[in-house]
């Protein structure tokens, strides 16, 4: 039986995808070893950068159906037709 994601051909799969990760890992590490102090200079800005892209790309339709659902009624009270 075959499941709903395909296959098994998945992207961590493939051995060229797995050396592709390892070398932007490895690349990376030595980018922050590096390039530390000037990383650190520029973190808060990073962190003040991220308040809005978090809102830009999480958004507030995700909150949809807030007071929308219906809610059981507390013990002793009766639901209103």
């Amino acid at each position: 039986m075959n499941d709903a994601h395909g296959s098994g051909n998945g992207f961590f799969r493939s051995r060229s995808n797995l050396v592709l990760i390892a070398f932007l890992l490895i690349g990376g590490f030595f980018v922050v070893v590096e390039h530390r102090v000037h990383a650190i200079e520029w973190l808060p800005f990073l962190l003040l950068a991220a308040c809005p892209l978090l809102h830009l790309f999480h958004g507030h339709g995700a909150h949809g159906g807030h007071g929308k659902h219906d809610a059981r009624p507390a013990d002793g009270e009766r639901k209103e037709p």
